[in-house]
């Protein structure tokens, strides 16, 4: 493949990685409850305020990428390592985003205005997953994860997807618990909440309409493979 090409299926990646770690920041803000992939990294950071979210989140996707490599052993291919630098981009890139949002207002506390940050969130988490595989540049460890044992498993990936969520935010709120004596965040900053069932269950949804339209912006002159 050509350089140029590369660098068109990277920038498109990328692109889908910074709207992602947008839905991340807004999440935040809304104070109604994040992304179950986000959770872990968001109530850490709240135990231990020196080390980011966006620290905490490509630790957590080392993590994923070793548990790949215990299931996968031979299996796991070279090409699977692009998946270290892409930790660290969405990882301070969701920094960069929790950042912008910080300056620009407080965490939101009327409810409809928290319902439409979780909603916006929705809307842009679609998107930027949808960009990420039209791109086929960067490879996200949680997803990637969530297909490996889809594979092992042989169950859908949807269903997979479920399962990985909901144990994802299971330890949130264990931990949460453990830390702050609840389970939904600090007591300031709500990490489980509705908003995280909007996440949740409202992306999939959301990408049945937003997916058609990029296919029609983006996909016509991505560069095929066998080009």
């Amino acid at each position: 493949m050509k350089v140029k090409d590369i660098a068109i299926r990277y920038g498109i990646s990328t692109l889908g990685l910074i709207l992602v770690a947008l839905g991340v920041g807004i999440s935040i803000k809304s104070n109604l409850g994040i992304a179950p992939p986000s959770c872990p990294p968001t109530i850490l950071n709240l135990q231990w305020t020196a080390i980011s979210v966006g620290t905490f989140t490509w630790m957590m996707h080392l993590v994923f990428i070793l548990l790949q490599m215990l299931i996968l052993r031979k299996d796991f291919k070279l090409r699977y390592l692009m998946q270290i630098p892409a930790a660290f981009v969405f990882g301070y890139m969701c920094d960069a985003s929790i950042w912008l949002f910080d300056a620009i207002a407080s965490p939101a506390t009327t409810y409809w205005v928290q319902v439409l940050l979780s909603l916006a969130a929705v809307v842009l988490t679609a998107i930027g997953i949808k960009l990420e595989v039209v791109g086929e540049g960067w490879i996200l460890a949680g997803d990637f994860t969530t297909a490996v044992l889809s594979k092992v498993t042989k169950q859908p990936f949807s269903t997979v997807k479920v399962v990985f969520d909901v144990a994802l935010v299971a330890l949130t709120a264990l931990f949460a618990w453990i830390a702050f004596g609840l389970l939904t965040g600090n007591g300031s900053t709500v990490v489980i909440r509705e908003g995280t069932l909007i996440l949740a269950f409202l992306t999939g949804i959301c990408m049945r309409f937003t997916d058609p339209v990029i296919d029609k912006l983006v996909g016509g002159w991505v560069p095929k493979h066998n080009e």
